[in-house]
Formats: structure tokens, sequence, C-alpha cells
């Protein structure tokens, strides 16, 4: 079946109502993956990560769902690769990003959507540190070639060769077994007092079902970092033109599938500031997401400005923010797409993302104790605060 309407004014809406989704879910919950991470070594915090299991379970037993009833354009998706060492590093360096920012680029937005200074200083550090890997890039992809192994092949099941029913079953099935018995012991449940709050193991199951429908009605999952790029790229065409036109990063087409409800024709996008698919896809989710959030707050009666805080922690977004947008281009994408999108898929790239991210916020959170020099109690409440406390 194939859709009457422009591809771009399908894909630009479904992308739209996700992210309303995805916005809304995210900031009643809380849903802050740089929190859960930052919790496992500052805190010995295991209930939020326990939602990331979740979710990323939940998640490969819906896309193996969706593969096997042929309702995926392309198998594995669009921009993920064969794994490289780029894959560890650009991993570790967001891990220390999302940290140090308070939110990876998805709680940026949802955090900024409600009303916080501190996410739309590290949403411009994104957008800047995306801008910068176009000045290594020649370099850097040279060094992703040369560090390629399993050369064409994305998910365990293709280096193996086996299909991936195998593989997704031989994860899914253990993990079952332990997530059933988190459940039986309440290992989920966060103890809360904020109006409105959504337990994170049930956002977990909404932001899978979010998830896996992008990857039926978009093509592939979410992802919003190439925007940032974008953005980076029209900012130095604008006001840099001849350094612009040396930058061969922005030149480059990555996005070329053939969508099965918008087709014949090919789906083709890249970093470089025109709005082609990657655009009609990844801006309306951006805008979706933040706008998700703020209905949510305004709900609640919690949109408001928030800006009153010490000066440092604008100095650790800001940072953050910047590492964050060079490490997603260096790892290549960032935590969302490799997490809830490859992860789920056993992409070889995306789990030595996870290795790298896992260091990285370990590093980042000793920053963090350094840095602020607070305590743990005021890092627990400051950069990647929850609204599970609220009264």
């Amino acid at each position: 079946m194939t859709l009457s309407m422009h591809p771009y004014v399908f894909l630009g809406s479904v992308s739209l109502l996700l992210g309303l989704a995805a916005g809304f879910v995210m900031h009643r919950s809380d849903f802050c993956i740089a929190g859960m991470f930052r919790d496992i070594f500052l805190f010995r915090r295991f209930t939020m990560i326990r939602s990331f299991v979740l979710l990323v379970v939940a998640t490969m037993a819906l896309f193996e769902a969706a593969r096997l009833f042929g309702l995926l354009s392309v198998y594995p998706f669009p921009l993920l690769y064969a794994p490289t060492a780029a894959n560890v590093i650009g991993g570790f360096l967001f891990g220390i990003g999302m940290v140090l920012a308070g939110g990876c680029v998805v709680g940026t937005l949802y955090k900024m959507g409600s009303g916080s200074a501190l996410s739309m200083t590290a949403f411009i550090g994104l957008i800047i540190g995306s801008g910068l890997y176009a000045e290594v890039h020649p370099a850097w992809a040279a060094f992703i070639k040369q560090t390629t192994f399993f050369p064409g092949k994305v998910t365990i099941a293709q280096i193996l060769g086996v299909n991936p029913f195998i593989t997704v079953l031989a994860v899914v099935s253990p993990a079952a077994a332990l997530l059933f018995s988190w459940y039986r012991r309440d290992a989920f449940t966060r103890p809360s007092f904020a109006s409105g709050y959504l337990q994170p193991f049930r956002a977990a199951l909404a932001l899978a079902l979010i998830g896996a429908a992008s990857s039926v009605l978009v093509g592939m999952p979410l992802g919003v970092t190439s925007s940032f790029t974008k953005a980076a790229g029209w900012a130095e065409s604008a006001l840099m033109k001849a350094h612009y036109a040396g930058l061969t990063v922005y030149s480059a087409v990555p996005l070329n599938f053939i969508h099965r409800l918008t087709g014949p024709a090919a789906l083709t996008g890249g970093p470089g500031p025109a709005f082609d698919a990657l655009a009609a896809i990844q801006v309306p989710l951006i805008i979706g997401i933040v706008a998700g959030s703020a209905f949510s707050a305004a709900l609640l009666g919690e949109l408001r400005f928030s800006y009153r805080v010490p000066g440092r922690q604008y100095a650790l977004a800001a940072g953050g923010g910047i590492l964050m947008g060079l490490a997603s281009r260096l790892a290549p994408t960032c935590n969302v797409w490799h997490l809830l999108g490859g992860l789920p898929l056993l992409a070889a790239s995306s789990m030595l993302f996870l290795i790298g991210i896992l260091g990285g916020a370990w590093l980042g959170g000793l920053l963090l104790l350094r840095l602020l020099g607070t305590g743990s109690g005021g890092i627990d409440g400051g950069l990647c605060s929850t609204r599970k406390d609220a009264a």
C-alpha cells in the first residue's frame, strides 16, 4: 500500500504526534536516561535502570514482531552501520557530556519544554558541538573506516549468520524471567509525591510502543541529532560561507531508503542545511517532544521558566551539551538512536556504544562531585533533578 499524500507531510505528521506522546510521557515520569546511568555509580540506585532494561527488552520484542509480520521498510534500520572503535569512544564522551548537562538529547528537549533554562543552555551547546564535528570529519571518517570490523554486518544475527529471531529469543527469554522477578518484588516502583506522576516502568512500556510505531510508520526509530548538525550547518552557511563550502560533512547523504508506505521514490537526507527527508522526520519530532512536555507541565501547573541556579551549573550544562553534540557525531549518532533503536536490534555498534556510555557516565559522575562540590545530595537535586518529589 502506498499513501497518496506527499511523503514529507505523512512523515512529519506522524513524527509530530509521536513526539507529542513521547514528550508528555517523559515529563510525567521524568524519564531521564542520564539520571539512570548516573544513579548507578553515584547513588547505587537501580530502580530507573530496571525500567531502561524493560524498555529495551519490550522494544526488542516489538521490533522483531514487526519484522516477522513484514511491517518494516528496511532491516536493519537506516543509519545503522558495522561496528567500529568510534562507537566506544563516542559513547564514552557522550556519557560524560549527558551527566554534566543533566540530560541526554531527548532529556534536554523535554526539560526545555517544561521551562528549564539549564536545558535550553545544553540545547544550544548540542548545536555548537554538532557543528564542531564538521571540523574533524575527514580525519574521523578515515578513523572509522580503519577501525571497522565485520564490514557490511550490523547485527549480531548477521555476524553469526543466523535468523534474527534466534538471537532475539536468546535475549528476551532470560530477560523476561528477570523482569518478572523484579515485578514480583515491586522493584520497578519509585516512591513519588508529585501530582500526575507516571511510574517509570509504565513510561518504559509506553515509549517502547512509541518507538515501535516510529519504526513501522516512519521507517526507523526515534532520532533527533542530525537536525542539530543541520542547524549548525545553516548557521555556518549564513555566517561563514567560504569556510562552510570547504566542510565535506554537510554534503554527505547517508539516509537513502524506500519506505513501504511512501514509495517508490527513495527517501534521502543528510546533515546539510536542507529540508530533506531527514529534516521532515526529525524537526517535527523535536517540536513534538518539547510541546508534549510543555503541555504536560501546563496541565499540572508546573510550566514556568526556571533559571535561578548557580552560574557553574550553566557552565556545566553548556559544556556537557557541546560534548554531547560532538560525541553524537563521533559515535556516530546519539544515545536514543543507539540505545532505543540499535540495541533492541542487537546491533553490534550500539552494544559498543553502551559499553562506552557506561564508562562515560561513571567518569561524568566523578566530575560532577568535584566540579559542583556540593555532595551527592546537591547533585541529585541539581542538574538532573526529578519531579517525583514535588509537592
